[in-house]
């Protein structure tokens, strides 16, 4: 009986024990994301330290797990460093919120070693990041940059809609204004810093996310940006085991199949990640078919606990049929062409397409392939000090087709008129062109064929370096110092692919070839005109040379709630040609041109609090010339445009930025003014001896004013439940009097186009030519934009989005140049059409589960939801309103797309 009763209190007490052990149990929930991108990490291992009790994260990262009093948990992630946390609150349950995992070395930061990463609460610029789970539910099959269009103060559009035609502009500012970067490697044209997205249509199969810098942004390079930037950071050698296969179809013959493979972090510090697509489209526009494939491999090597290398490669190799953006119509002409259509959208209408021998054919077609590759090494010198290095390398091969003729057979009979008007001489009553009266023109022609088909090379090759050397100095100052060179070379050729019928082409135009034995001195030499044939080169036919060489420094300050940056940069550019067709072999190179330039910028962010912070930045830059306006005409001749000038560009922006765990905002207000805004022209005249000469205008006073104020903000209520949201408006207007004289060879004015030089200069300044643009407005961007997202998860493994996005106070694009300049009385520059504003839905879902051992991912996205006619773009006419504009522009109508994506 005793022993029975102490065993009844034995068991008591730890009934009792045991009780009170559970009722001190804690539900600690959270979520854990990348630190660099805040992509949601899946399958994260939760421990809970020194028990075998765990749990993993959900397809968004989120994790509940029970822990006893004063627990540690521990999160792991394969490729990132580990992490613990002590849970000190009580209570039935804790929510840590966001947990933020570092990516070890091997992951990330090997391969974006040179990236200029803007960083929350710290960095004082404006900044939108794009995640990658966000790019791969809502790209489906858009060109990359249109992931952005619901970001502050950005523009995009299909442009004429061949896929890798869109283009991006920023705060108003056009690509050439806007730095666009891989891995933080600036990939800017380098003879006209345009970014042309069909050499790049492979990197949404690479993107892993994409980072906005709007305004002077964080960038290091000596070249900063104007309008903003875009650093697209690529995905990297994965050191998880593992790869996916996808195929995705959609409307007008849209396919795409893909697939990577990761060989995991090996023992001995290796992993490589490979990746293969291929993409078709029969193209929504009208003969806008296409075929892409997109290759990319990366080999990373931990050497030790100082050193890591990394090799990355990337190439989108594509051809595509086009409808430029000259193609478009007027209001009236697209009416008309309704006909052609059908029961199809008359705005798919493309007036290059047609038939030849029976069979599609385009005369606007386009191919280029422009692999990088880039070895970047990460030294890590000392506790405080790194030294990071890319080298790069970009060899672009490709062309572009186009219709090309003698005089009155001109490119443009095989399309639209300036007018925006279809061309219909070659034109079937269907509305298609018909290149079988082109072929039976040039048969019947005595004197060579009429029309033929060129192309338009553009090979280049472009290598460089970028290294960074960082350092702290004491307890708070962060130095960063380095250089950044490029060279480039760049072949400019015109070349016939097609005589389209006929025996021969003569290049009325400019091909001439030297009579045998006449080679006079002090006047033109005779010429005579070549019959040519396929192969031949004509127009042009030169390479184009820069070299870059800059430094750049910065010195950060961060102390607790106070981060400031001062930075600045100096750069050399040179710039000379050398040519094929209109000079001999001893004065075939022209000489070098050097520019200076720089920028120096700073700014501050302060932490008011936890949840509050404000910033401001602020900068200066001149910025060297574009190539072709550093020549009289850099086609076909060495003469130098002695007064080409740098342009000048000065901003300023403040902000302020909220966080809390269910809502996050900010706001900022920007000002940005250009000034010497390039404004050239050229031409020729014959003097009394005969001899040809140029005359060249530069004008300086063109001056823009872009300021503006955006806002974004991001709403989570509900754990299923996310709200986002932006709104910018931004005023930019061109300002000032642009004004200049008309020089000939020897730098001596004139007083008109003929030639006539001014001998009295007590009255030169009525011969000054003058264009004048007040309170103009700049075209071509949406200066009012706004966006609103809706994203649900009614369930584990399904989510539902919709997006709103609205644009307004869109003008029509123009063009300022000195050829519209008028001596004594300025020409006056009048405000454009303002395009009607419009709004559009996406629709995206996607839902996840399990395909035996594997993951699966069935996924949808309609774009356009509710089939809006809208105008996306037009160039401004004659009298500035809906009826007179030009080349108008239609945007896509309803398009879809459906795509499964399996895990191992």
């Amino acid at each position: 009986m005793k022993r029975n009763l102490i065993h009844f209190l034995l068991i008591a007490v730890m009934s009792v024990c045991s009780m009170s052990a559970f009722a001190q149990t804690t539900t600690v929930k959270g979520q854990l994301v990348d630190s660099e991108t805040g992509e949601p990490l899946v399958g994260a291992a939760v421990m809970v330290e020194g028990t075998t009790q765990g749990s993993v994260t959900d397809i968004d990262g989120y994790f509940k797990q029970a822990v006893a009093p004063n627990a540690t948990l521990v999160f792991k992630y394969v490729g990132y460093k580990d992490l613990k946390q002590k849970i000190t609150r009580k209570g039935a349950s804790v929510d840590l919120g966001v947990i933020q995992m570092h990516a070890d070395a091997v992951m990330l930061k090997d391969v974006v070693i040179t990236s200029s990463i803007a960083v929350a609460r710290k960095t004082p610029v404006a900044v939108s990041t794009i995640d990658p789970v966000f790019i791969e539910d809502r790209l489906g099959s858009q060109e990359l940059p249109e992931i952005l269009k619901s970001t502050p103060g950005v523009y995009v559009t299909k442009d004429g809609g061949g896929y890798g035609d869109s283009k991006i502009n920023i705060r108003g500012f056009k690509s050439e204004n806007v730095a666009m970067m891989i891995n933080g490697v600036p990939v800017n044209g380098m003879e006209n810093q345009k970014v042309y997205m069909s050499n790049w249509s492979g990197l949404s199969d690479v993107a892993s996310s994409i980072q906005v810098q709007r305004g002077l942004g964080a960038s290091k390079v000596a070249s900063p940006s104007v309008g903003g930037s875009q650093n697209i950071i690529t995905k990297t050698t994965d050191a998880k085991k593992g790869g996916f296969v996808s195929y995705a179809m959609g409307n007008d013959g849209y396919s795409k199949i893909m697939f990577s493979v990761s060989s995991g972090l090996t023992k001995d510090g290796w992993a490589f990640t490979l990746l293969g697509a291929k993409d078709t489209r029969n193209g929504y526009i009208q003969g806008t078919e296409s075929e892409g494939y997109t290759w990319f491999a990366s080999l990373a090597k931990r050497i030790n606990d100082n050193h890591q290398l990394s090799l990355t490669a990337f190439g989108s190799p594509q051809w595509h049929n086009q409808r430029n953006s000259a193609n478009g119509l007027n209001i009236k002409e697209w009416q008309r062409v309704k006909q052609y259509m059908g029961e199809k959208s008359p705005y798919r209408y493309n007036s290059t397409f047609g038939y030849r021998n029976g069979q599609v054919y385009n005369s606007s077609r386009n191919a280029y392939h422009k692999p990088q590759i880039s070895l970047n090494h990460l030294w890590q010198i000392d506790h405080k000090s790194s030294l990071s290095t890319a080298l790069y390398a970009s060899i672009g091969r490709g062309n572009g087709y186009s219709g090309t003729g003698v005089t009155g057979y001109s490119s443009s009979w095989y399309g639209t008129a300036v007018d925006g008007t279809v061309n219909t001489q070659f034109r079937r009553p269907d509305g298609t062109f018909d290149y079988d009266a082109v072929e039976e023109l040039n048969a019947s022609s005595e004197d060579g064929s009429k029309m033929i088909m060129s192309k338009s090379m553009n090979n280049h090759f472009w290598a460089g370096v970028i290294s960074t050397y960082t350092t702290k100095i004491g307890d708070y100052f962060d130095f960063y110092g380095g250089i950044d060179y490029r060279y480039y070379k760049g072949l400019h050729q015109n070349v016939i692919v097609d005589l389209f019928g006929g025996n021969y082409y003569v290049d009325s135009y400019n091909r001439k070839a030297v009579l045998p034995g006449n080679n006079p001195v002090g006047g033109n030499p005779a010429y005579i005109n070549e019959k040519l044939g396929v192969g031949d080169v004509i127009r042009r036919d030169y390479d184009g040379f820069v070299m870059y060489e800059g430094a750049f420094a910065q010195l950060e300050y961060n102390r607790e709630k106070l981060s400031t940056f001062i930075s600045g940069g100096m750069s050399n550019t040179s710039y000379w040609r050398y040519d094929r067709m209109y000079y001999s072999k001893e004065k075939a190179e022209s000489t070098k041109k050097h520019y200076l330039g720089g920028n120096v910028k700073g700014g501050a962010n302060y932490n008011l609090d936890d949840k509050n912070n404000v910033f401001f930045n602020l900068g200066f830059i001149s910025r060297a010339p574009i190539f072709d306006n550093t020549f009289i005409n850099s086609q076909n001749s060495h003469e130098r445009n002695a007064d080409a000038k740098n342009e000048k560009v000065i901003s300023f922006e403040l902000g302020y930025g909220f966080r809390s765990r269910i809502f996050s905002a900010n706001v900022n207000a920007y000002y940005t003014r250009w000034t010497d805004k390039a404004l050239f022209d050229n031409g020729s005249f014959t003097d009394d001896n005969g001899i040809t000469e140029h005359w060249v205008m530069n004008m300086l006073g063109a001056n823009a004013n872009h300021m503006g104020a955006e806002l974004d903000f991001s709403f989570r209520p509900l754990r299923w439940l996310d709200v986002t949201g932006m709104f910018s408006w931004g005023d930019w207007r061109w300002n000032g009097e642009a004004t200049g004289f008309m020089l000939n060879n020897q730098g001596q004015i004139l007083a008109d186009s003929r030639g006539t030089v001014v001998t009295d200069m007590t009255n030169v300044e009525q011969y000054k030519y003058r264009i004048k643009m007040d309170n103009v407005h700049v075209g071509g961007s949406a200066q009012t934009t706004a966006a609103l997202g809706l994203n649900v998860r009614p369930m584990k493994g399904l989510r539902l989005s919709m997006d709103w996005n609205f644009f307004a106070r869109n003008f029509a694009d123009y063009d300022i140049n000195a050829s519209q300049a008028t001596q004594k009385e300025p020409y006056v520059v009048k405000d454009p059409w303002q395009i009607p504003s419009y709004s559009t839905f996406d629709l995206s879902a996607g839902y996840t589960f399990d395909f035996g051992k594997l993951r699966a991912t069935l996924s949808g996205n309609v774009f356009n939801l509710f089939d809006q006619e809208y105008i996306a773009d037009a160039r401004d006419g004659s009298t500035h309103d809906w009826d007179s504009a030009t080349r108008v522009l239609y945007g896509f109508g309803r398009t879809y797309t459906v795509r499964l994506k399996l895990n191992f």
